[in-house]
């Protein structure tokens, strides 16, 4: 078999670690989000949406019910959100989004892949501002207007429509995002989305280039192995 058999071999390994970690991303979050707002996804919006996005990730059925009754059981772990923001390779602006039942434990790690990687943790705001707290919701079609139409007729609150490559994407402020989706199910059946979710949406990128793309890689790596670590924003344009 030989080392093109050992390369598949590592391949498969390293897929099969990448999706452990997704399903144990999303398993957090909807343990969270069940415990906070409830573990029936009729009653609780957040938790609905949420699933909907685990299941196109492909997120077995059996990791979304545990989730949901550790939730019913009411133990387990007490998560809380945290954020932390700073300076990546090239001077990039960083978001670090994490859910943590020991936020000192948590600090101290997401620190460490600043500091391994030569960048700068700052405080609590200091890159947040250059970001837009955005709802992203993208399907197919075309039409534009219909799709202004249906949100303006629902009171959202817009912030930009894009249409290109037989695709449409809404983006509205984080507020309105299940409001914007329910106007766009209601007005469009069968509609399909292929995005679903709130980012932060950079106002401006930073180019970086050289060796800073290497280190960039290797700190959005270091995070990505944190247990804690959800989600990563980030301006950087390579």
């Amino acid at each position: 078999m030989g080392r093109a058999y050992q390369n598949r071999k590592e391949s498969m390994a390293k897929t099969a670690n990448a999706k452990t970690k997704v399903n144990g991303k999303y398993g957090r979050e909807i343990y969270v989000c069940a415990k906070a707002g409830g573990p029936d996804p009729d009653g609780n919006l957040s938790l609905r949406g949420l699933i909907e996005r685990a299941k196109k990730d492909q997120v077995p059925t059996h990791v979304i019910e545990k989730a949901l009754e550790k939730a019913r059981g009411g133990g387990g772990e007490d998560f809380s959100p945290a954020r932390y923001e700073g300076f990546g390779p090239g001077n990039c602006m960083v978001i670090v989004d994490c859910l943590s039942d020991n936020p000192n434990r948590t600090f101290g790690d997401v620190r460490q892949c600043f500091t391994k990687t030569k960048c700068k943790i700052g405080s609590p705001g200091s890159v947040s501002h250059m970001f837009d707290h955005c709802a992203i919701l993208a399907f197919g079609g075309d039409d534009e207007e219909a799709v202004l139409e249906a949100l303006m007729m629902a009171d959202v609150d817009v912030t930009d429509i894009e249409s290109e490559g037989g695709k449409i994407t809404v983006f509205a402020p984080n507020t309105e995002y299940f409001k914007a989706k329910q106007a766009l199910t209601e007005a469009f059946e069968g509609i399909d989305f292929e995005v679903d979710e709130i980012q932060f949406v950079p106002q401006t990128t930073t180019e970086i280039s050289g060796d800073d793309v290497a280190q960039f890689e290797r700190f959005l790596d270091l995070l990505n192995d944190l247990d804690d670590v959800q989600n990563v924003y980030h301006n950087a344009e390579f």
